[in-house]
Formats: C-alpha cells, structure tokens, sequence
C-alpha cells in the first residue's frame, strides 16, 4: 500500500516538475525500469515509459520489426546506462499499473525520444493506434 501512495505522489504533487531517477534495467526501446527517490526514506521502482516516441516491439509481428526493435534497445542502452541519474518531466499515469510515462531527460539536457525519433528507431506517438513496422 505504501508505494502506490508513493506512486500517487509521483504523479500528482511532481508532474509538474523534475523527477530524478536511477535507471535500473532496460526493457525495450522505449521502456525502462528506473528507481525514483520519494522522500529520505521512500525509494521505489517504476517502469517508465517515454512519451511521444514508438518503438518496435521485441517479440514483433515480423524478422524486420524484431531486427529494429533489437536496435532501439541497444541505443536505448546506450542513452540510458544502467546507474544513470535522468529527469522524468511530463509524468503522467500508464494505461498499465505499476507503469508511469514521462519525458526523460539525460544528464546532458537530451530528451531521450528525440533522439530515438530523429535516428529513426521510433516513430512520433501521440497515445493513438500505433503503425505497423511491418509495413
């Protein structure tokens, strides 16, 4: 009970401003798991999905998906190395619990989804339906 208001907290009092986070393990593309400090002696984990970026999904409909979605972790590995500190900005709820979606941004002031976006490992998402990457 404790962490879902420690959640709660997250994305009701912080959304408006910086999060720190530790990243902890990289699931795909656009998701990672990251360990946010709520208060001295508050700390939970949280997977974080970034806003505004799509990335292929590991277990895709097609070889070319799942080629692609192996390349968007591996960058996103690269931008978000296990034990680096980020900001999340912009969090808001997911559509799955114990999953949050937020901007993140690295210790440079990099917008993690911009980069993915403009190496052309995801595709701009608004939340709709996604496109297919086997097209």
């Amino acid at each position: 009970m404790r962490w879902v208001i420690a959640l709660c907290s997250i994305l009701f009092v912080n959304s408006a401003f910086a999060v720190p986070a530790v990243v902890d393990y990289i699931f795909d593309g656009d998701t990672f798991a990251g360990r946010v400090m709520l208060d001295d002696d508050i700390e939970i984990t949280v997977r974080v999905r970034l806003i505004d970026v799509d990335t292929p999904e590991i277990h895709g409909r097609c070889e070319s998906e799942i080629e692609m979605a192996g390349r968007a972790r591996d960058r996103l590995t690269e931008l978000l190395p296990v034990g680096s500190v980020v900001e999340l900005r912009d969090v808001q709820d997911d559509k799955y619990l114990g999953r949050i979606d937020a901007r993140v941004i690295t210790k440079d002031g990099v917008d993690v989804s911009g980069v993915l976006i403009k190496e052309k490992l995801g595709r701009p998402y608004d939340g709709g339906r996604r496109a297919s990457w086997c097209e």
